[in-house]
């Protein structure tokens, strides 16, 4: 683990120490964390991943640090200048009114009459685990300045990454159901993603900002040493279109057929083996 209720796990300060016992998330105005269960929240935001330097969000409202996320997309829905404010978990029904999913931010743009003259998606994509961060969250806070001193990287199920699944078992979807009503409605969506995640995808083909249906809104977490917390910074905006980015996503390379068989020609060796 790399932060627990949005600090470091070996920062001690009075507002770290606050935020672990109040079960406080510093990312939503200091409400209650209510992540996997609202009495005994899962406060992990971020994970390390195999070397110290990476890391993973693994909680989307880390990457609301500062509301950056909102400025950052109101460039690529409105004009400069315009009124907008984000309204939080929209249904999205599709033609029969069934339901596509709940957008996760919608920043809606209002004139001076308060009418909603306008509007833009906000999708924020943080990263699955595998493997179980409970159990060691759970020993942390028990003993946080114990924890921080234990190697639990070799323990069984220690929780890493899980980009593929990511991206394929929910990014993928979001774009699909959602991406595809709001194309026909010619309304555009801006993805908050976090740097290790973004780098694990396919290049996507870009296209220049007018022509683009999706802004890919990249971020990455840079530790101040002197505060001893880490910093949500923009790192670049990406254009595409919806259309070309799913399929690159989603379109595997294939490898060389000679290096599957002798992997199959292993497997059969081995349950052979087994059998006998």
């Amino acid at each position: 683990m790399a932060e627990v209720f949005g600090f470091p796990i070996n920062n001690y300060s009075d507002e770290a120490q606050k935020c672990r016992s109040e079960r406080l998330c510093p990312f939503q105005d200091l409400i209650k964390c209510t992540k996997d269960k609202a009495k005994d929240p899962l406060g992990v935001c971020t994970v390390y991943g195999e070397h110290i330097k990476d890391h993973a969000i693994i909680c989307p409202m880390r990457l609301k640090q500062g509301n950056k996320i909102f400025a950052d997309a109101a460039t690529f829905f409105f004009p400069a200048g315009a009124n907008w404010i984000p309204i939080e978990e929209v249904r999205l029904n599709d033609k029969k009114g069934k339901s596509a999913g709940n957008i996760d931010f919608v920043l809606a743009q209002y004139d001076n009459d308060g009418r909603i003259i306008d509007f833009g998606a906000i999708e924020i994509q943080s990263v699955y685990i595998s493997g179980n961060v409970r159990t060691p969250f759970s020993e942390y806070m028990k003993n946080p300045q114990k924890w921080a001193k234990t190697n639990w990287s070799k323990e069984e199920y220690y929780p890493r990454a899980d980009y593929l699944s990511s991206s394929r078992k929910r990014l993928v979807p979001q774009l699909i159901f959602k991406g595809t009503i709001l194309k026909k409605w010619e309304k555009k969506i801006a993805v908050a993603v976090h740097d290790s995640f973004y780098n694990t995808l396919p290049r996507l083909p870009r296209v220049a900002r007018e022509k683009a249906d999706v802004a890919w809104m990249i971020y990455k977490l840079e530790l101040d040493k002197n505060k001893n917390v880490f910093t949500l910074n923009a790192d670049e905006i990406i254009y595409t279109e919806l259309k070309p980015a799913i399929k690159k996503i989603t379109t595997s390379n294939a490898g060389q057929i000679d290096d599957f068989l002798a992997y199959l020609q292993r497997k059969l060796k081995n349950k052979i083996s087994i059998e006998k």
